[in-house]
């Protein structure tokens, strides 16, 4: 297992920016700090930082996941099989676990913003798959591309279709 940071004190890791001008629908802001990995397990612990009203990109989780509210909010519209969304709103101190092939989802935080912990277990190494605006084309990330994107300093998910 590669340990980036041994603590999840927020005024000490490592935070990376992340902001998608082409997304035309939402404000992608969003800030990220990698914990540790452990590719041939296919684990992946992270840290996910929303600015005021700040959205991730669109996505779903391939990967199991633990996802925990450290600080503020964190709001969740996630499309139904039925093309319904469901609403999702977890304050500071909520815990929530997925099993693998969650629904796509918008991701964003609260009007103070929110911070959340994710711990990912992917088997077979795909953690994430991404969506653009008009949910017809994808692409996905592995654990290996992710850890990758930290070392090289380059932005993880970035689209490759």
């Amino acid at each position: 297992m590669t340990i980036i940071s041994p603590s999840f004190d927020l005024n000490k890791v490592e935070w990376r920016h992340i902001t998608d001008p082409d997304c035309k629908e939402f404000n992608v802001d969003f800030e990220y700090s990698l914990l540790g990995y452990n590719i041939p397990n296919g684990r992946l612990d992270m840290l996910l930082r929303y600015g005021n009203l700040g959205h991730c990109r669109r996505h779903r989780h391939v990967a199991s996941t633990m996802t925990m509210v450290l600080e503020g909010e964190q709001h969740l519209a996630e499309w139904q099989p039925d093309g319904s969304k469901k609403s999702v709103h977890r304050k500071k101190g909520d815990y929530a676990l997925a099993g693998s092939d969650a629904l796509p989802h918008d991701e964003w935080g609260g009007e103070q913003g929110g911070t959340i912990l994710l711990s990912m277990h992917a088997p077979d190494g795909i953690l994430i798959e991404y969506f653009d605006e008009t949910m017809s084309n994808s692409w996905t990330l592995s654990v290996e591309q992710y850890a990758k994107s930290w070392e090289t300093g380059s932005v993880y998910g970035a689209k490759s279709y």
